[in-house]
């Protein structure tokens, strides 16, 4: 499940605006030759890859991650960088070796940890050192304009400007005109078995200077220096981890997108709401694509039988990039009985006192256990951790879940979880402090008997999750704003 509702690489750089300004230029030519000629194969990029303006915000980029922390396998992390060898020097030598022709990736250092919700099951990172990072980054920042310029509306995962929550109201907005069934599907270990070929062939398609060719496969062929300390090679997939590993996969799955979506373009049965119609009144189904990365669902007008043909059709396009779906756990489901998506539960519903049916947006299981467990570790009973620090942790960790969940039906939710949290800290407090009821009584009412907040001797106050408003997402459909055209 995403982190939070913020757009995907939406936050602005701290680069130096010169830098920012000439890179922002080059993509926006670059999307504009792409979009106007969508057969233009591109030559002369490496030069635009190793420009110092593009090795200055990627770097930039890259010590803005997260991950900017954690070191690759020559140890050195971003701090590391800046502070024994200077960023000016770093990247110069990069972009020799770059030049020269003798930089070559580094294996990823493997890095398992749990994945959310599932007991013993472990999902492994792939850490680059930095200067693969980087390099990774002013890769993305060049091809990334080039093929937004032709994938398709439907895929919302790792793009510019788009969320989780564009696709959470694209199929809200179209399960409430009539598209019931869903291949709700899951593909086997996906950035684990993409075919190095068939991707490089999407990569081709629209990218002929071979030395960009060689970087993007050399990163693909680097290997994994494992945990046990093994070296091992990559025959295929792209490693979980690299800044450049999510535009691969969606390179290689806008198969997918391009194949299913057909139809929708100018010309084809389903694109218009005439042809959508005659087709049912025919008998023909019409179907629907929404994907986040590797997630993605296909919502079907149309019978049970249509869906089962659709489940069967996507996985003939999916084998030639080397993927498959997982018998366990890809499922056709009704909407009215639900399923879960990204983190939330999306049911046809009767709403309660009417004879109206709707498509409702809850708040799935799995995350509001997942949240639990962490505010759990962080209030155990015998902790000895400052309230205050304890507070932050908590405040940071609501006010993200909030506003990624502050979408749905979920007044309900936030209450119950407040007094959840509420409860924990009071609990944690009456150990450590051997206070009675009395005594929290004495500590946060006032002498008219009012509760008030949870608040550390700093001044920190408990976050009210209850208080967050909870508003409607609206379904933005094509009207997304390309971050390389300026608005008119």
């Amino acid at each position: 499940m995403p982190k939070d509702a913020l757009p995907n690489g939406s936050a602005q750089d701290q680069a130096p605006s010169g830098s920012w300004s000439r890179v922002s230029e080059m993509q926006a030519k670059l999307h504009r030759w792409a979009a106007t000629d969508p057969g233009r194969r591109f030559d002369d990029l490496f030069n635009f890859v190793h420009d110092p303006a593009t090795l200055i915000v990627a770097f930039d980029r890259v010590a803005g991650n997260r991950g900017a922390r954690t070191p690759g396998i020559d140890g050195l992390t971003v701090a590391a960088v800046e502070e024994r060898i200077g960023v000016t020097g770093f990247l110069d030598d990069l972009r020799a070796s770059l030049k020269d022709g003798s930089f070559r990736p580094l294996p990823v250092r493997e890095h398992k940890i749990p994945k959310p919700g599932r007991s013993g099951k472990v999902r492994a990172l792939g850490i680059p050192t930095v200067a693969d990072r980087v390099v990774q980054a002013a890769l993305k920042l060049v091809l990334e304009p080039i093929f937004e310029a032709d994938f398709e509306p439907v895929s919302y995962g790792f793009r510019p400007k788009r969320r989780a929550q564009d696709a959470i109201a694209e199929i809200h907005h179209f399960g409430s005109r009539g598209y019931r069934w869903v291949l709700d599907a899951d593909i086997e270990a996906c950035f684990d078995r993409i075919d190095h070929v068939a991707l490089m062939g999407r990569v081709r398609s629209r990218v002929k200077d071979k030395r960009v060719l060689a970087l993007v496969k050399a990163f693909l062929k680097a290997g994994i220096l494992t945990e046990l300390g093994e070296n091992r090679s990559t025959t295929t997939g792209t490693p979980q981890g690299g800044i450049l590993s999510p535009l691969l996969a969606n390179i290689a799955l806008s198969v997918l997108d391009e194949h299913l979506m057909k139809p929708w373009k100018s010309g084809g049965s389903m694109s218009s709401e005439g042809k959508r119609g005659y087709r049912r009144r025919k008998g023909l189904p019409t179907w629907r694509l929404v994907r986040y990365a590797d997630d993605f669902v296909v919502l079907i007008h149309g019978t049970q039988d249509d869906a089962l043909a659709v489940r069967e059709d996507v996985a003939r396009v999916l084998e030639p990039i080397g993927l498959r779906l997982s018998p366990a756990k890809t499922q056709i489901v009704h909407l009215s009985d639900g399923f879960d998506f990204l983190g939330f539960r999306i049911q046809w519903r009767r709403k309660r006192g009417t004879d109206k049916w709707h498509v409702y947006t809850f708040i799935a299981d799995r995350p509001i256990r997942s949240l639990k467990a962490k505010i759990r570790a962080l209030t155990h009973r015998k902790s000895q951790q400052a309230l205050g620090s304890v507070l932050i942790r908590l405040n940071q960790i609501m006010r993200g879940w909030a506003n990624y969940f502050k979408h749905a039906v979920a007044k309900d939710r936030f209450s119950a979880l407040h007094q959840f949290v509420w409860w924990r800290l009071i609990r944690m407090l009456q150990v450590r402090h051997r206070w009675s009821w009395k005594d929290v009584r004495r500590h946060f009412t006032t002498p008219t008997g009012r509760w008030l907040p949870i608040t550390a001797t700093d001044g920190t106050e408990l976050f009210n999750i209850a208080k967050v408003t909870v508003t409607r997402y609206r379904w933005r459909g094509n009207t997304i704003p390309n971050p390389w055209i300026a608005p008119t």
